[in-house]
């Protein structure tokens, strides 16, 4: 990565870091956060960038050592997709290279329950996550035929926090979720095991 990629990461880290040693409420947070994210296309390193065939991947970029944030790139190959899931803290979602579709669902008396039309991300679109605004979505790549990328911003390091998959009857699976780049998970297991 050149210095002018790496400097805009450090950039963005730093000022997020800054804006949360405010301690600010959440949705002011989010609102700041959307001002700040990453979304020029000329700086993430092609390790980040690289799709699998089967799944898609989520690529530690940073985790700030107080666990306060994590930065993470999406790697969609064609037709890829999430199962239906929440995340349990704030999170941004931003759109980097092709499209996403994100369907929002609730928990209903009779199970999950589809809220709304998916929304189709495009690129410099950025969405919300939470347990405060919504959390539980399905997300997709809206293309069977090429890469999407997105960069998504969560208020912990989101590889270690226990999230959960859902299934139609609304009862739920937790899950760590982990990270594609295995070197980063192992020295994060180390360090914290």
């Amino acid at each position: 990565m050149s210095e002018p990629q790496h400097r805009r990461l450090r950039d963005f880290v730093a000022q997020l870091a800054a804006r949360l040693d405010r301690q600010p409420k959440e949705a002011a947070l989010l609102e700041q956060g959307r001002a700040l994210l990453l979304l020029h296309d000329d700086w993430l390193e092609v390790a980040f960038a690289r799709p699998h065939p089967e799944r898609y991947q989520q690529y530690l970029l940073y985790a700030d050592a107080q666990q306060r944030f994590s930065v993470v790139s999406f790697v969609w190959g064609p037709g890829q997709q999430t199962p239906i899931h929440d995340h349990r803290v704030w999170g941004l979602i931003g759109m980097l290279r092709g499209a996403e579709l994100s369907q929002s669902y609730r928990i209903g008396d009779g199970g999950l329950v589809a809220e709304g039309t998916p929304v189709r991300l495009e690129p410099g679109y950025i969405e919300a996550v939470s347990p405060r605004v919504g959390d539980i979505h399905r997300v997709s790549n809206a293309f069977d035929d090429r890469v999407s990328i997105s960069i998504h911003v969560y208020g912990a390091n989101i590889g270690a926090v226990s999230c959960a998959v859902y299934r139609e009857d609304g009862s739920e699976k937790t899950f760590i979720s982990g990270y594609s780049n295995r070197y980063l998970q192992n020295i994060w297991d180390k360090s914290h095991g």
